[in-house]
């Protein structure tokens, strides 16, 4: 069985949105300080690198990391390539066969370098929410992109229309190299209670 990491790497030159939190990891405590171990410590926004958002990133009614269903981020995934897209939409998406996976993935015409954050991204259309609803049990999108909004966005129009619908995001996942087809996807959030996001560590596994 083949295993693809589609992280981001997480390293002190990792890039992150313009104003947040730089991501930083440094030994707090040496080996030689305690007499037995190193220590890390680690700083960072829980929107850095590849991660998941939970509803209350965008709502401040909506469900945070605890109220979420762990099943969402673990199964069969649709890797499809909409690289000769800007925008991605319901429109783009038909032309796709979905049938029998309930998790897609949009490999996009990006680079996805971690140490550079981009200055424009292929976007999704708000009306991917109620297409991929109407497509029975589809509750995941990944994207290889920092957002599924324009980067510049206040409303979070994809955001909301895809939460709307029963759809969580996964977003900066890596997919250069990723051929499209389909793929068991495990990229579980940390057990961060309260929060209104997580990074993950995001997997393929052949099926």
């Amino acid at each position: 069985m083949t295993i693809i990491d589609i992280s981001q790497p997480l390293t002190n030159s990792i890039a992150v949105w313009p104003g947040d939190t730089p991501f930083s990891y440094e030994v707090a405590v040496t080996k030689e300080e305690s007499g037995s171990v190193n220590i890390g410590k680690v700083t960072m926004s829980t929107h850095t690198g590849t991660h998941i958002d939970s509803p209350f990133h965008f709502d401040n009614k909506g469900k945070k990391i605890k109220d979420l269903d762990l099943s969402i981020y673990v199964g069969p995934a649709l890797v499809i390539d909409v690289s000769n897209y800007h925008c991605i939409g319901a429109e783009e998406l038909q032309t796709y066969n979905l049938d029998n996976f309930t998790r897609i993935l949009l490999k996009t015409h990006t680079t996805n370098r971690a140490d550079i954050f981009p200055t424009s991204i292929p976007y999704l259309h708000p009306n991917i929410g109620p297409f991929l609803q109407q497509r029975e049990g589809i509750q995941l999108i990944g994207v290889d992109v920092p957002s599924v909004d324009p980067l510049d966005s206040k409303e979070l129009e994809a955001h909301h229309a895809l939460f709307e619908n029963g759809v969580h995001i996964l977003e900066n996942i890596v997919l250069k190299d990723v051929e499209p087809g389909g793929y068991e996807l495990i990229a579980l959030p940390l057990s961060i209670q309260e929060a209104d996001g997580s990074p993950v560590r995001a997997i393929l596994r052949s099926l």
